[in-house]
């Protein structure tokens, strides 16, 4: 008897929690799919990586990430105007971007 208890018991949490996590693909307003959450961390690595394999600009000092299925955020420090710019340029020239923030803050 008591053991039916338990799987009953066991059997209403895993249903329970496939309800939960059924519901959390749902998107809300504003919330990402999983869809573009993958797909934005994709554009992200990739900004990350052509900033990291150029000369001009340091992927140390700048932050990336992608939100609303394309839009591209920068962060942090540029040493220069010119890297700033070229920041944003290379981050515009990934596919899937739609768009750049840049708010990279030019410190000397």
């Amino acid at each position: 008897m008591k053991s039916n208890i338990a799987r009953l018991v066991a059997m209403a949490a895993m249903a329970g929690a496939a309800a939960v996590m059924a519901s959390g693909c749902s998107v809300a307003r504003k919330q990402e799919t999983v869809g573009q959450y993958i797909d934005g961390s994709a554009v992200t690595a990739e900004v990350k990586a052509k900033l990291a394999n150029d000369p001009a600009t340091s992927a140390a000092n700048i932050n990336v990430k992608t939100i609303d299925g394309g839009t591209v955020q920068l962060s942090g420090f540029a040493k220069s105007q010119h890297e700033k710019d070229r920041a944003g340029e290379l981050a515009r020239s990934v596919k899937g971007v739609t768009s750049v923030h840049n708010g990279l803050v030019v410190k000397p």
